[in-house]
C-alpha cells in the first residue's frame, strides 16, 4: 500500500490548509511454479477417474455398497477439487509472507464434498433424465466455484482482488464443462466414456482455477482478526499430500478389493447354479431385494416386470420382488434376454405367456401361474405383440 500526500491548495478556511490525500493500491507481483501447476492437474485427473470408477454399475450392488460407493466418490471428487486448488496455490509465489486460515480452508473442502454428494445422489437415487443430469452437472460446477472462492478467502496477510470478467468466465466454464462431463460419463458407462468424462471434469476444475486466477490480483493487507488458527504453506502441503495420495489410493483399493470383487463372487456362484438350466435366450441375473436382503433372480424365472415409480416390481411364479432398476434400465437389460415391452410400464417374458387376449382397443397377456395378474398390452402394440407371441411361443390369440 502506498500513500501519497499532495498539497493541492493553500486556501485559508478558518486558518486550516486543505489537504487531499490520495491512496493508491499497489498490487503484488505474482508468479507460479510450473511443476506444482502440472501436479495440480494430475490430482484433478486422478480424483475424477477414481470417483467415476467408484460409481460404475451401482445398480447391480446391494444398497449398502451403493451408499458407501457414493459417499467415497463424493469425498474423492469433492476432495480432489479442493486438493487441486491448494496444490496450485502452493505454487503461488508472492514477494511477501502469507498464511491460510485453517478453519476457512476446512470449510472450503467440506462445501465441495457436500455439493458433489448432492449431485451424485441426484444421479443414482432419482430417474436419470436429461434434466437430472444437467442439474447434477450444474451443482458440481457451483461446487467448484464455491470451493475456489472460499479457499481464496482463507488467505491471510494478503487479499485477492477479483475482476468481473474473471468471475464470469470461470463460472461459465465451470458449469458448462461439468454438465458436459456428466453427459459423457453417464451417457454410457463404458471405459471410454469414463476416460472422456475424467478429462472433462479435470478440465473444468483446472480451467476454473486458472481462469479465476488470471483475473485476480493480490494486495498486501495488515493482520486481521483470525477466524481460525493460521496455517503455513508447509503445513498445508503436508495435508494436501496426505489427501491426494493416501485417500485416493485407499478409495481405489476399496473399490477394487471389496465392492467389485464381492459382486463378482455372487455372480459367479449364481452362474455355477445355472449350468444345468436350459438356455433358450441370454440369461441374466436381476438384482432384487427380499426381506431387506439382496437376491439375484434368473431372467428365465421372471414372468413380467412392472414399473413402480422410479423402480420396478419383478414377478416370478410365486412371489413379487423389489428391484432398484427403473423401467428404462430394465428394458435395456432384458431385451437381449427375449423380453417384450407390451406397455410403457410392463416387460413380459414371452416364454411364460399362456394366453394372449385381444380386444379392439387393448389386450392382455395371461400366465399359467396361479395368482399372477395379467400384463396389459397397449393398443399401439397389439399387432406387434400378437405376432411376436405367435412366432416365438405359439401362443393362441383370443
Amino acid at each position: 500500500m502506498r500513500v501519497l500526500i499532495r498539497l493541492t491548495g493553500s486556501y485559508q478556511l478558518q486558518n486550516l490548509s486543505v489537504l487531499v490525500i490520495v491512496v493508491v493500491m499497489d498490487f503484488l507481483n505474482v508468479s507460479h511454479s510450473n511443476f506444482l501447476v502440472g501436479m495440480s492437474c494430475v490430482v484433478a485427473m486422478v480424483s475424477a477417474f477414481t470417483a467415476l470408477s467408484l460409481t460404475r454399475d451401482l445398480a447391480d450392488r446391494v444398497m449398502l455398497h451403493k451408499k458407501v460407493s457414493i459417499a467415497l466418490a463424493s469425498v474423492v471428487l469433492g476432495g480432489g477439487i479442493w486438493a487441486m486448488h491448494f496444490v496450485a496455490m502452493l505454487g503461488l509465489q508472492l514477494p511477501i509472507l502469507f498464511y491460510y486460515d485453517a478453519a476457512i480452508t476446512l470449510v472450503s473442502a467440506l462445501s465441495a464434498i457436500l455439493l458433489v454428494g448432492a449431485a451424485l445422489i441426484l444421479l443414482h437415487f432419482f430417474q436419470r433424465t436429461p434434466l437430472i443430469i444437467s442439474l447434477a452437472g450444474s451443482v458440481v460446477g457451483v461446487g467448484v466455484l464455491v470451493m475456489h472462492y472460499i479457499g481464496m478467502a482463507a488467505l491471510e496477510l494478503c487479499r485477492a482482488v477479483y475482476t468481473t470478467t474473471g468471475v464470469f468466465l470461470s463460472s461459465l466454464v465451470a458449469i458448462a464443462l461439468c454438465i458436459l462431463a456428466f453427459w459423457i460419463a453417464y451417457g454410457r458407462r463404458t471405459n471410454r466414456n469414463i476416460i472422456w468424462g475424467t478429462i472433462c471434469f479435470a478440465g473444468a476444475v483446472c480451467s476454473v482455477h486458472f481462469l479465476a486466477m488470471a483475473g485476480t490480483n493480490f494486495a498486501p493487507e495488515p493482520a486481521m482478526p483470525e477466524f481460525g488458527p493460521s496455517m503455513s504453506n508447509e503445513t498445508l502441503a503436508l495435508g494436501v499430500i496426505f489427501f491426494s495420495f493416501v485417500i485416493f489410493g485407499a478409495c481405489l483399493w476399496v473399490s477394487v478389493t471389496y465392492l467389485v470383487v464381492a459382486t463378482d463372487k455372487t455372480a459367479t456362484s449364481e452362474q455355477n447354479n445355472l449350468q444345468t438350466a436350459p438356455v433358450k435366450a441370454q440369461v441374466l441375473h436381476i438384482p432384487c431385494e427380499r426381506d431387506g436382503g439382496k437376491v439375484f433372480v434368473l431372467s428365465w424365472d421372471i414372468r413380467f416386470v412392472r414399473a413402480d415409480g422410479h423402480y420396478t416390481q419383478v414377478y416370478t411364479a410365486d412371489e413379487r420382488l423389489f428391484c432398484a432398476w427403473p423401467i428404462t434400465e430394465a428394458s435395456k437389460r432384458l431385451f437381449p434376454a427375449g423380453f417384450l415391452q407390451t406397455h410403457r410400464s410392463y416387460l413380459v417374458n414371452p416364454h411364460h405367456v399362456a394366453r394372449f387376449e385381444r380386444t379392439k382397443d387393448a389386450g392382455r397377456c395371461l400366465f399359467a401361474s396361479d395368482g399372477l395378474p395379467p400384463a396389459p398390452v397397449s393398443r399401439t402394440k397389439l399387432k406387434v405383440i400378437g405376432e411376436a407371441l405367435a412366432s416365438t411361443c405359439g401362443v393362441v390369440h383370443e
